[in-house]
């Protein structure tokens, strides 16, 4: 099992400092996550990392999981689809399941804890059912621009925690708490993300029938249609009249997301039968497999209409690739355009910048070697636990206008 030395050398050295003595101050405290899966999507991915790096500075961490059936996703993948501007349709009956499912998993649930961080809008609704500790909402999803009945029966539960963590500055609200701004990050040391040799790149590639003859383009995301997976082929379709290339469209489903299968069946259509568009459905911890499908594309696509942030961006970004993403969301915090990567508002610029990528080699090496060094200084794990940490260590002391380590 890894441990904080293990990142020494790759994380900044500031960071591995901090997270010694904020861990000293916390040792022996419980601390709880609860979010609604344990597979498929980031916020489980990152919890996946952190917890046992968490429990070897000696804080006593769990991770639960709430249960809910096939209802209570769809009610609230419709929250989540609403909070990120998409109008459902609700009703009252709809938000009384969505509390009772919550009131029924607090019945089975330890939830003492000294801090508890509720992820999602999922599990919002257990603030009701606190006991003691310090509770904090996590919110991973793009609220920018929120259907505001359903942001204003979120926040309703939202406000009565002692504090909320967003994603990008321009996800925070007026709410009568204290907010910070937290950004996801990668475990550079997972499997995910550590070096492949270049025979198990080439044998993931001979294993989905991916030809290394032509540039390929990739997106690695859920099938969701806000991660604009039909506009991604558009794309290919416009940049493939000028440069041969292939397409491969890569993810795997969610437990919590019951749309999935449906998006998979229409982007399957909408290929069609092009030799040059591969469309993978991964199971879940194929996470080599991400990988080497990362590190074997030229370009690297996430063409999101709404992220919260994108963990897939921060991953080919550590891989030293070019990443065209949408111009939505937490991708701006990560994708510095022109430098790092290009940030896109529209099908037709997507293509435009996948071929200057496509026919400008040089640049694509400079703007990949700029984007590793930019997650290695800002998105690897160990800052996320040292942020996390000090918000829990600043509400302990928030009567102090200076907190000494």
């Amino acid at each position: 099992m890894l441990q904080l030395s293990d990142y020494s050398g790759i994380s900044p050295k500031s960071d591995l400092q901090l997270i010694s003595r904020l861990a000293d101050k916390l040792s022996s405290k419980q601390f709880l996550h609860i979010n609604s899966t344990k597979e498929g999507g980031g916020v489980a991915e990152i919890l996946g990392r952190m917890t046992p790096l968490l429990s070897k500075l000696g804080i006593v961490v769990r991770w639960e999981v709430i249960q809910g059936d096939q209802r209570f996703f769809t009610i609230t993948k419709k929250i989540h689809n609403s909070l990120q501007g998409l109008p459902e349709e609700f009703t009252d009956d709809m938000w009384k399941y969505h509390e009772a499912i919550n009131e029924k998993n607090a019945k089975t649930l330890d939830l003492n804890a000294d801090v508890v961080f509720i992820h999602d809008p999922q599990p919002v609704p257990l603030i009701k059912f606190r006991d003691k500790g310090l509770w904090i909402w996590r919110c991973h999803i793009d609220v920018a621009n929120p259907v505001e009945e359903v942001w204003n029966r979120i926040s309703a539960y939202a406000g009565k925690y002692d504090a909320a963590i967003f994603s990008v500055s321009k996800f925070a609200k007026q709410m009568p708490l204290d907010e910070f701004i937290i950004t996801p990050t990668i475990d550079p040391l997972s499997e995910k993300n550590n070096d492949l040799t270049a025979d198990e790149i080439n044998e993931v590639a001979s294993r989905f029938k991916i030809p290394l003859d032509k540039p390929i383009i990739l997106q690695v995301s859920r099938f969701d249609r806000f991660k604009d997976p039909k506009g991604v082929i558009r794309a290919y379709r416009m940049v493939k009249k000028y440069n041969d290339c292939r397409l491969v469209l890569a993810g795997s489903s969610a437990t919590d997301d019951p749309e999935g299968e449906a998006v998979i069946r229409e982007v399957t259509e909408f290929a069609g039968s092009d030799p040059d568009i591969h469309i993978l459905l991964l199971p879940a911890f194929r996470d080599k497999d991400i990988n080497a499908l990362q590190r074997m594309a030229t370009v690297v696509l996430q063409k999101s209409l709404k992220e919260g942030f994108g963990l897939t961006v921060t991953e080919a970004m550590w891989k030293g690739k070019p990443v065209i993403g949408g111009n939505v969301g937490g991708i701006p915090t990560q994708i510095i355009d022109g430098v790092t990567g290009f940030l896109v508002n529209s099908e037709e610029g997507s293509a435009f910048r996948i071929r200057r990528i496509l026919n400008n080699p040089d640049m694509a090496s400079k703007m990949g070697e700029n984007a590793r060094q930019y997650v290695r200084n800002h998105f690897l794990i160990t800052r996320q636990i040292r942020d996390y940490l000090f918000v829990w260590y600043a509400m302990l002391n928030k009567s102090k206008r200076v907190m000494e380590l």
